[in-house]
């Protein structure tokens, strides 16, 4: 069996306070030793200065990085400036996506319209240069027309030149499964690696699930609510069941795991220190 990939995601911080709040966050996860850690890309690039920022300050301080790359309300110029930075510094990994519409833009607005059009172009810019991994949707994108064309959006990506997926949050291990037995069956072979996310705060969560289509199950959902204002037992219960969750997927042979670490190591220090991922 193939090594496991172990990532962690952060958010480009917005004030000298979260900055240095996430250079204490990413000491404490980089002890880990993960394969990587992403780093994501705003709306239309809003946080383009921010991500490269942040990427810089891991890299230069000897941590593997995969910079994201959202594709709409970009120029090919801009992303053609992007690749050659990063590749410049020697940053060889990237996450590809196709990102949301930046607020009051029209539709269509850039260069590219999907993210493997994304991907085509890395791989005409770079080569083989970068390792670049796709998004995978176990619950399908909430903005797509079916399933069937969700799994043909994830295929494209593939074909275009990806060489591995992570997928958008889940609480649901059948979802998981059913996605990479599909991608499958259509010749779609790459590593599909799950990701995690901690529940520590119901209210946040659900504000997150309800705008990417992550469902959260009822019975999961009506447990937290009943705790109210009681986060202790939010955080224990959610590290239950998240715990639970990533152990059915490692025995059943996921190849990873990535964490989303909403820029806090606690959360995803104690679902660490649960699975002992490297035994």
């Amino acid at each position: 069996m193939p090594a496991r990939t172990f990532s962690f995601e952060f958010f480009p911080p917005k004030t000298p306070e979260g900055s240095e709040k996430l250079r204490a966050v990413r000491e404490k996860l980089g002890a880990l030793r993960p394969e990587f850690f992403s780093v994501t890309f705003g709306a239309g690039g809003s946080t383009k200065e921010g991500t490269w920022n942040t990427v810089m300050a891991l890299h230069a301080e000897g941590y593997p990085v995969a910079p994201h790359i959202s594709c709409i309300g970009t120029t090919r110029e801009s992303v053609r400036e992007l690749l050659n930075g990063y590749r410049q510094a020697g940053i060889r990994r990237l996450v590809a996506l196709r990102g949301d519409m930046p607020s009051g833009a029209a539709g269509g607005a850039g260069d590219f319209r999907y993210a493997n059009e994304l991907v085509e172009f890395i791989r005409l810019e770079t080569g083989d240069w970068f390792h670049v991994e796709v998004a995978a949707y176990p619950e399908y994108h909430p903005q797509a027309r079916s399933p069937t064309d969700d799994l043909a959006n994830f295929v494209r990506k593939v074909k275009a030149g990806a060489n591995s997926a992570i997928t958008q949050y889940f609480y649901n291990s059948d979802a998981y499964f059913r996605f990479v037995d599909d991608a499958e069956a259509l010749g779609c072979s790459v590593p599909v690696v799950p990701g995690i996310m901690p529940i520590t705060n119901f209210m946040q969560l659900a504000r997150f699930s309800d705008a990417c289509g992550a469902e959260i199950p009822r019975w999961i959902r009506r447990r937290l609510e009943s705790y109210g204002d009681d986060r202790e037992s939010i955080r224990s219960f959610g590290l239950d069941v998240v715990t639970d969750l990533a152990e059915q997927l490692l025995v059943a042979g996921a190849p990873g795991l990535h964490f989303y670490t909403m820029n806090q190591a606690e959360p995803t220090l104690a679902l660490w220190q649960r699975l002992d991922p490297q035994r």
